[in-house]
């Protein structure tokens, strides 16, 4: 196993990279990150702010007020960057790890704990914020992705660089790429041409199964045998993350078809709260993926160029606090289900037989409510 991490460790040669660990730009013949020094202080921001997140309903599910929660530690800038890459109508299929890219999307973080916390179902409305409801089925989200990319196409809103061009994104793990709806969605995707970004962030394992005992190739040459490109980035550099998926956007927009981008990463806790790594991974590994923190490389960055002075990461320490704080807050006020409700979202048009279920349920659950029983049945 150690052989495991010490092998993986470095991506390979034809691993995109614009900025090193050590916070250094370097240059690559085919992708380039446009934004200015403003533009990579917000995305510093946007890391922290969804690492603080992260580490809070991480420590909510630990004093039993979540049921579950599925950490991103490690995968701060493969989420951040792919989600900053999107335009304005380009569309989101998630796993139930995507926190990062729900920030960039404006889903409120108190949304995202009510799944967890079991009050609610998803709790945002897909269709206004671009961003689909968490997925947990493994790989089920490439096949829905796929055939709305599908419908995208068939509604003439690819191929027309009027500003109406639109493009969707599958997020999916390592794990999943070993599932047959992912193969399935790449066939379809490939098939018909489908405006879809299949983008997997290989954090190299696979709950407790590392990436080489799923697959002989590394992942993204997959993607050659299904008729598409494929391509690997380094998952902890933001700048690539973003100009990558930048680019297989614009690919999905000018009616180029699919794209299958690998973030080469490593998840540097759990795979979910009910999971402990330590008994399948080695803690040297974990030592040697820490130096490739995605934020500490970014912080370096700006502060070898002095874009931004120490007052302003005191102030982002103080907004991550804030943030946390509110975010308790905001998850112990979730309102307690009623039952009732269940049958009031179930399908957007009525549904006589439900509704009549829902009627004969309200009576019964009626029947136990002492106020509103007869005297003699009291």
């Amino acid at each position: 196993m150690t052989d495991l991490g010490q092998g993986t460790a470095s991506g390979g040669d034809d691993m995109i990279q614009l900025l090193t660990p050590e916070g250094q730009r370097v240059a690559h013949p085919d992708f380039e990150f446009s934004g200015d020094d403003e533009a990579i202080a917000g995305l510093l921001r946007d890391m922290v702010l969804t690492r603080r997140i992260d580490a809070e309903a991480t420590a909510l599910q630990r004093q039993g007020e979540l049921g579950l929660w599925a950490p991103l530690l490690g995968q701060e800038a493969a989420q951040v960057g792919s989600g900053r890459a999107l335009g304005p109508n380009d569309v989101v299929f998630p796993t139930y790890r995507e926190h990062g890219v729900a920030w960039t999307m404006g889903i409120p973080p108190v949304t995202l704990l009510g799944l967890f916390r079991g009050v609610s179902l998803g709790g945002w409305d897909p269709a206004e914020l671009r961003f689909n409801l968490y997925t947990v089925v493994i790989g089920a989200q490439a096949l829905h992705a796929t055939g709305y990319a599908m419908g995208i196409q068939r509604d003439g809103r690819v191929g027309n660089n009027d500003g109406t061009d639109a493009g969707v994104v599958a997020y999916f793990g390592d794990g999943a790429t070993s599932q047959g709806d992912v193969n399935e969605a790449f066939i379809f995707a490939s098939s018909y041409n489908a405006p879809v970004v299949f983008f997997c962030q290989n954090n190299q394992w696979a709950i407790s199964e590392p990436t080489t005992r799923q697959s002989r190739v590394p992942l993204y040459q997959r993607a050659h045998g299904f008729g598409f490109p494929g391509v690997r980035v380094d998952g902890n550099d933001v700048l690539a993350v973003q100009a990558v998926t930048e680019w297989a956007m614009r690919r999905a927009h000018a009616g180029e078809g699919p794209t299958f981008i690998e973030a080469f990463t490593y998840r540097m806790g759990a795979h979910t709260t009910s999971d402990d790594p330590t008994k399948y991974r080695l803690a040297d590994e974990l030592e040697h993926w820490k130096l490739k923190d995605p934020i500490e490389r970014v912080r370096a960055l700006l502060q070898r160029s002095g874009a931004v002075d120490q007052k302003w990461f005191d102030d982002l320490g103080v907004e991550a606090d804030d943030l946390a704080a509110e975010l308790r807050r905001d998850c112990l006020a979730l309102p307690d289900p009623e039952l009732a409700e269940s049958f009031a979202h179930t399908y957007a048009d009525a549904h006589p037989p439900l509704a009549a279920q829902g009627e004969a349920y309200a009576e019964y659950a009626a029947s136990f409510d002492v106020d509103q029983q007869p005297e003699a049945a009291r």
